[in-house]
């Protein structure tokens, strides 16, 4: 009895031991899987920085080449003309002892010696004309900003940038849309892709409503209007219909209306009263991020502040882009009153919340030592959005 009672308690010694070692193994496992998930994020991120370090420093090698170029046309410019106006006083006095009845003679003649016409003369002529080109201010009070550039009719940049931030979340982007996942892996990514789908519907709006039509009496581009349709479906459907086929549908839609402007076919209208509804359709949208933003610094937790964060940011990204296109369609209607100086603003604030990119979202108090990358972001929101809301009251003046 003894014997069976000993013999029992050895075989569950065993399976004892034996599932412990099992555990142990599996947890040996796991942090090796941890540790080479580590090391290959990090091998990953410090390729990623080594290529952008060499890519900046060849930028930085090629432009240092060029302005050595270019100093060295200069130098053998203002050489060769402090040569030439030596020569000239040197010979002006015996000239002038030569024939004193004749002074003005003599005093047409100097100016007709040239350099001769040479690669180096020639450089430093382009390089003076190209510096005194940058040198003129684009916009008022100075400010220096690109001048837009329009390829083709009016509207057609508009609505290439419309579809662009849009086009690429559902074509271009790594995993694709994924608001609609079964199984969702991230959750970021998911955030910044609703906040470029908002700015798309409200533009979808805008497009159908104002900027195609003449007024309210005037009929609906049918294209446009199937387009703000498919865009207003949830983003979170997986079939019958899923989100992604719906927004392809409504991109497609775009193009076509893209492809009428540029054969003449459609209409694309610049007036104030077109333009303002969408000015203060995006200022709505800020307004919204940036109460978002600042509400409850510091107590809530990491993981609702960066769906926060990432809804902003992709506001921002869609939005940034849009309005470039706008400085270049609109250009007319914003110069009127003088507002291209506050659009450039705008757009440069929203770049400063597009290129914030923490490798943490953190929640820091106000006055901690954590950032805050919520308040951080809010700070670029805000100013473009008092920079959109001064421009349509600028515009707003005149109607």
């Amino acid at each position: 009895m003894e014997e069976a009672k000993n013999a029992a308690n050895g075989g569950d010694a065993v399976k004892k031991k034996s599932f412990l070692k099992k555990i142990f193994i599996s947890k040996w496992v796991i942090i090796i899987v941890l540790i080479l998930g580590v090391f290959g994020y990090a091998t990953w991120w410090g390729i990623s920085s080594w290529k952008d370090f060499t890519a900046k420093r060849g930028g930085q090698t090629h432009e240092t080449q060029i302005t050595r170029k270019t100093n060295a046309s200069h130098d053998i410019h203002s050489t060769a003309t402090d040569t030439m106006h030596e020569t000239l006083s040197t010979h002006q006095p015996a000239a002038q002892k030569h024939n004193s009845h004749a002074p003005s003679q003599h005093a047409d003649e100097f100016p007709k010696h040239t350099l001769p016409h040479t690669a180096f003369n020639e450089s430093a002529d382009e390089n003076k004309a190209a510096g005194h080109e940058s040198a003129t201010p684009t916009a008022e009070h100075g400010t220096m900003h690109a001048a837009p550039v329009r390829t083709g009719p009016r509207g057609v940049a508009f609505v290439e940038a419309c579809i662009k931030p849009l086009d690429h979340e559902l074509n271009h982007r790594f995993w694709g849309w994924r608001p609609n996942d079964i199984i969702r892996f991230t959750d970021n990514i998911n955030n910044l892709q609703l906040g470029v789908l908002e700015v798309t519907r409200r533009t979808a709006v805008a497009l159908a409503e104002n900027l195609s039509r003449t007024g309210r009496a005037d009929a609906y581009v049918p294209g446009l209007e199937y387009a703000m349709n498919s865009f207003m479906i949830k983003p979170s459907e997986y079939m019958f219909p899923s989100a992604e086929s719906k927004y392809q549908e409504g991109l497609d839609e775009w193009r076509n209306y893209q492809k009428m402007l540029e054969r003449g076919d459609a209409r694309f209208y610049r007036r104030l009263d077109n333009l303002v509804p969408l000015l203060k359709a995006y200022e709505s949208i800020l307004g919204s991020c940036d109460e978002n933003l600042v509400k409850e610094l510091g107590h809530i937790s990491s993981f609702d502040a960066d769906d926060v964060f990432y809804y902003t940011k992709g506001v921002a990204t869609a939005m940034s882009t849009i309005l470039e296109a706008v400085a270049i369609d609109f250009d007319d209607t914003i110069g009127s009153v003088q507002g291209m100086d506050l659009i450039h603003h705008t757009i440069e604030a929203l770049h400063h919340a597009t290129h914030m990119d923490p490798w943490i979202v953190l929640e820091g108090s106000p006055d901690g030592i954590l950032a805050n990358h919520r308040a951080n972001i809010a700070a670029s929101i805000s100013h473009a959005r008092f920079y959109l809301d001064v421009l349509s009251r600028s515009l707003t003046g005149n109607l």
